[in-house]
């Protein structure tokens, strides 16, 4: 037998641990991304000014590389993200709020660059108003009904735009009530009379009216009983205010679209735990929690943004592009209005599974209450825009 030798090198057994890196701030080594000792971030801003960008697309909206693996099941597959949430895997994908609040932003940003309504004629001021200054009957009807052509072609370049469609039936009524006015007005007089070609002076007066009389601050205010002074003062402060900005928008419609456009994030989301009371209800037996209900509101509140969005994008594309493909553009458009419907009877069938009839059923319903709930929701919002612009 014989005895083998092992000569080890001066280098070999001896070679120096790797320094742990410390803590810049109380010296404590680090075991992760923050001090254990005094909580300080390992990273501070003296760096890559476009690793900061990733860190705060990260940290405020969510925003990393887990939106390329979020948004095509959010648009493609019913459901999914629901379900993979309520199985727990979750890290993986954009949290539902900021998925939602993210592309609720976005898409309504676009919007106010791709809708235009400057074409659009609406009510307009006193005697510059083409249906107050008309001085016949058929005249007034033109003009009425060139204008409702042009609202009704707005109503159709923007689809369903929650809102939108909401501040353009308002301003066909207004027209149609202007000219039932003015051609009133024409019956009344005489054959010959000069008042006939006279239009009325004080016809703004009448776009804000009380008590079936023109509002005024002084002569007609508007009076609530139970209210007290300090109250009515500032319901007809905020007439006036909402009277001044109607006659703005007349002459410029996009400050309507852009009001409207701004605040229908917020009415979503104030809306948004009344959409996942109405699951409850309607879901009552299926013992699912309301958090459950809210997370599959918010997954189908973002996978609408997100079809918008394509809307809008396919629009303004339309528009840049060469007239021969217009027709390519118009057919996607179509396919994305009859995904949205489909893809919400799709998911609830999914997230919920029952059988067909009463998932129809449910869904005939809270698509009624709910479209009745958004266009209140709309008004309202469009009418604080009117006060507060």
């Amino acid at each position: 037998m014989s005895d083998t030798t092992i000569t080890a090198t001066p280098d070999e057994g001896m070679r120096p641990e790797p320094q742990q890196a410390a803590c810049q701030n109380c010296g404590t080594p680090l075991l992760g991304e923050h001090c254990y000792r005094c909580g300080q971030p390992v990273k501070g801003l003296v760096r890559h000014f476009s690793s900061i960008i990733g860190d705060f697309l990260d940290s405020v909206l969510n925003i990393d590389a887990r939106v390329f693996r979020t948004l095509w099941p959010l648009f493609s597959k019913p459901g999914y993200l629901s379900h993979e949430y309520f199985e727990g895997r979750r890290v993986r994908y954009v949290s539902p709020v900021r998925l939602f609040v993210f592309l609720s932003i976005v898409t309504f940003f676009v919007a106010q660059f791709t809708l235009d309504f400057s074409g659009v004629k609406m009510d307009g001021d006193g005697n510059n108003d083409a249906i107050a200054s008309a001085k016949t009957v058929q005249e007034v009807v033109r003009n009425r009904d060139a204008t409702l052509a042009e609202l009704q072609k707005a109503h159709r370049d923007t689809g369903d735009v929650p809102g939108v469609s909401v501040g353009l039936d308002a301003a066909a009524t207004a027209i149609r009530a202007k000219a039932d006015r003015r051609i009133a007005e024409l019956k009344a007089v005489k054959p010959g009379d000069a008042a006939r070609n006279k239009a009325p002076e004080q016809d703004n007066d009448e776009d804000l009216s009380f008590n079936g009389k023109p509002w005024d601050a002084r002569t007609n205010p508007i009076k609530v009983p139970w209210f007290p002074d300090f109250a009515n003062r500032k319901l007809n402060e905020m007439a006036g205010h909402a009277k001044e900005n109607v006659h703005r928008m007349q002459r410029d419609p996009n400050l309507l679209k852009d009001a409207v456009l701004s605040v229908v994030p917020s009415t979503l989301f104030v809306l948004m735990p009344i959409f996942a009371l109405m699951l409850k209800i309607v879901y009552a037996f299926r013992r699912r929690l309301y958090m459950e209900h809210l997370i599959v509101a918010l997954h189908s509140h973002a996978f609408l943004c997100l079809s918008l969005l394509l809307v809008f994008l396919l629009m303004a594309l339309e528009d840049a592009l060469a007239p021969a493909l217009h027709g390519v553009f118009k057919f996607l458009q179509v396919l994305l209005w009859v995904w949205m419907p489909v893809y919400l009877l799709l998911m609830q069938k999914r997230v919920y599974g029952q059988g067909w009839a009463m998932t129809v059923l449910k869904y005939c319903l809270l698509g009624f209450c709910y479209f009745i709930l958004l266009s209140f929701g709309a008004a309202f919002t469009m009418l604080a825009g009117l006060v507060w612009m």
